[in-house]
């Protein structure tokens, strides 16, 4: 969209910060930023780089719209959720609607290790919207693996935390141009220097487990887009290099020092790339979501093709009440009965994941989907 002279300029505010100016916001329309998860902490990312005038925006996320998610999911509204629209679909037509200048792009999609590297095609930076610790920890290897910066954030019951890391060039393994530039007295410990290993499964609060209060999110979110804006405009000097975590309810904030990179970390020093290098039978099969009361379940390799899910609806109405749009297919299994008595839905996707609701318990969604899908 060109702007007429006697129109004003939508970002003028935005212009007279001393930090940004005419060439900050130069540097910021020039930007491509993938944001992985379009939920709580992802709508408000996406909500605010698209104000600002983000060049172009990646978006990629796995999950529809929910009427639970309207509480702290700021993109979102009850038409979507009538709708059964994918999240990453619903984000860029709300973004749409904000700014006509920004470039969209969004992949209703798992991100996982075969699929995260084509997501990356010309991004200068990666921002974390994600509610799950696996793909976080696949986010940190391909940051490292690329040579990208990567904006940590997570958020739970009235806590959060955020951290911006910037992989030394040790362990690069795909070296391209690059818009945003550091060497490595710039550089910061990796999300596997301060944490090696994962959390085991239940060893953490979840959304589903202890809530969450849509201030804390979007505290966490203004501060990663925060961070992202001195990086996009080459302010390593102001950048927040602790682990910072506020409470709003305990009115407590508080930032870790982090200490240089760890000499002997499997990833940002030894390039051991745990996630990012797993085959596809690697990666598991089924996810328990965060406060859904669901499972996704993923298709074998073998059978990872473009699902008909015009002949699927037709074959399923005989065990339940379906309906179908452009992007899945969603219904009530009759014949199945959910935690507690309550209902099985399932909702499929064109690439043939599923995501079974109403039950929290792997193998018998994996079960399900094997006899309703077959694959």
């Amino acid at each position: 969209m060109n702007r007429r002279d006697d129109q004003p300029d939508r970002y003028h505010r935005q212009k007279l910060l001393p930090e940004f100016g005419e060439s900050g916001h130069r540097a910021v329309r020039e930007t491509t930023a993938l944001l992985v998860g379009c939920g709580a902490l992802g709508s408000v990312i996406a909500d605010q780089l698209c104000r600002a005038g983000i060049g172009r925006l990646i978006l990629a996320d796995r999950d529809l719209v929910e009427l639970t998610n309207l509480q702290r999911q700021v993109l979102f509204d009850e038409h979507d959720v009538a709708q059964a629209l994918p999240k990453a679909i619903a984000a860029k037509k709300r973004l749409e609607q904000i700014n006509r200048e920004v470039e969209i792009e969004a992949h209703v999609s798992d991100v996982r290790a075969e699929s995260i590297v084509p997501l990356l095609s010309g991004a200068d930076l990666i921002l974390d919207g994600l509610d799950n610790y696996e793909t976080r920890y696949l986010l940190n290897d391909v940051a490292v693996a690329c040579g990208l910066p990567y904006v940590y954030g997570g958020a739970i019951g009235t806590t959060g935390m955020s951290m911006t890391i910037l992989p030394r060039a040790a362990a690069v393994r795909h070296h391209s141009p690059r818009r945003i530039t550091w060497d490595d007295g710039t550089a910061t410990p990796c999300l596997r220097c301060l944490f090696p290993d994962m959390p085991a499964p239940g060893s953490m609060p979840t959304c589903d487990t202890a809530g969450v209060l849509g201030a804390a999110v979007s505290v966490i979110a203004s501060h990663q887009v925060t961070q992202a804006f001195k990086l996009i405009t080459g302010r390593f000097d102001r950048l927040d290099r602790s682990l910072y975590t506020v409470d709003l309810w305990a009115n407590t904030t508080r930032r870790m020092s982090r200490p240089a990179p760890n000499a002997d970390c499997p990833c940002c020093a030894r390039g051991q790339f745990d996630w990012l290098d797993r085959s596809p039978a690697q990666s598991g099969q089924t996810t328990t979501l965060c406060g859904r009361g669901a499972v996704q379940v993923m298709p074998a390799p073998a059978a990872a093709n473009a699902v008909d899910l015009a002949a699927l609806a037709d074959r399923l109405a005989a065990h339940g009440t379906f309906s179908m749009n452009e992007f899945l297919l969603r219904g009530r299994l009759a014949g199945e009965t959910g935690e507690g008595g309550g209902t099985v839905e399932m909702t499929l996707f064109p690439d043939g994941r599923a995501i079974i609701h109403g039950i929290s318990d792997p193998q018998r969604a994996r079960s399900i989907y094997s006899r309703y899908i077959g694959a």
